[in-house]
């Protein structure tokens, strides 16, 4: 896949440099920072969706008895008064 970017003066100077160290090209510079960064991106946000909700369902009880019949509708007001 052929993908194009435009990079300000400083970050093209630094993969120039970082190329040139490496002994490697531009392009492969590119795709190994991507790959890293983006590895570390998907692993740090790995619970995502959980975290979103955490302090919603990190409770010892609620107190209720009626979970079981009114579940979503209690989910749907805590989601509510959080946004």
């Amino acid at each position: 896949m052929t993908v194009s970017v435009r990079l300000d003066e400083e970050t093209e100077a630094i993969l120039k440099k970082t190329a040139k160290v490496l002994r490697t090209n531009k392009g492969q510079v590119i795709r190994r920072s991507l790959k890293e960064y983006c590895s570390r991106i998907m692993q740090e946000n790995k619970g995502f969706p959980y975290k979103l909700i955490e302090d919603l369902l990190d409770r010892e009880g609620s107190g209720r008895g009626d979970l079981s019949v009114k579940g979503e509708e209690i989910l749907r007001e805590a989601f509510r008064r959080k946004s």
